[in-house]
């Protein structure tokens, strides 16, 4: 897909490298650029620059630069198509593509459409999850007594889906959405009708455990859930969906990039 060079300076020109650099990095004021504690290297001290007026990013510590682009293909492990549909997407621009037919495009601009919309469901139900396992002292202990901390927690994003057959429902208000089940929250059995007429539903993950698993962007795009007493499944994932590829996707790598980055090579392990 050849990108036209024009269309990649009029985007560079729109979006702001401080808006982008912000959504992986806290940063402060400091001067006339802001700072915070480069991505690319761990460090106690600030010495990741980023320049609202130069639309540039630096690091006085590891040398690390560039501009929005460059920062979602070297930080969120991006290709540069990948980061230029990203940044796109913010803007509300259209890529060009000349060999694509008006129906293509369509389909396209569609899919797209589908996969942010899914993944803002996950992404709302991560954060249920996670207030869940705040509340729920049961869960808590079972994650201190596997030697996981508190910070442990946070950092993945680990939740609880409480006991119930509809937790959900107080979470999403229709949950007659086609969308819960789309995206592997709920299961729907069309063959058997509930008295309301509608088809029975409910959720997936009861009374576990929850993992998000999150792609290189780190958008949450499934879920793993582990029981916490004697139960079958033990672990259970979420189903293929439009944004959900098992064999596509390592849990981790998205927490892990820093660290994998700053070693320089990555420890895979089974099971």
């Amino acid at each position: 897909m050849a990108i036209p060079q024009t269309f990649i300076q009029e985007l560079l020109n729109r979006v702001d490298v401080v808006d982008v650099v912000g959504r992986y990095v806290q940063l402060k004021k400091g001067g006339a650029n802001l700072m915070g504690l480069c991505p690319f290297h761990g460090e106690k001290s600030p010495s990741f620059s980023v320049s609202p007026t130069k639309q540039f990013y630096h690091c006085f510590g590891c040398g690390a630069n560039g501009n929005a682009i460059g920062f979602l293909m070297e930080h969120a492990g991006m290709s540069f198509i990948e980061a230029v549909k990203d940044l796109a997407q913010q803007t509300g621009m259209q890529i060009p593509e000349d060999d694509a037919s008006p129906q293509d495009r369509e389909r396209a601009a569609q899919q797209r459409q589908k996969q942010v919309t899914l993944t803002d469901v996950l992404e709302k139900a991560a954060l249920a999850y996670a207030k869940h396992l705040k509340a729920t002292p049961r869960a808590i202990d079972y994650l201190k007594g596997r030697g996981l901390s508190g910070q442990i927690a946070k950092t993945f994003g680990l939740g609880y889906a409480p006991e119930g057959w509809r937790a959900l429902a107080s979470v999403f208000p229709d949950y007659q959405d086609p969308l819960l089940v789309e995206s592997g929250m709920v299961i729907e059995h069309e063959d058997e009708k509930g008295a309301d007429g509608q088809s029975k539903r409910y959720d997936r993950f009861r009374d576990r455990i929850m993992f998000p698993i999150r792609n290189v962007k780190g958008e949450c795009i499934g879920f793993g859930g582990r029981v916490l007493d004697k139960g079958e499944p033990k672990y259970l994932n979420s189903p293929e969906t439009p944004v959900f590829s098992k064999g596509r996707e390592l849990y981790g790598l998205f927490e892990g990039r820093t660290a994998i980055r700053v070693a320089g090579y990555a420890l895979v392990t089974e099971g």
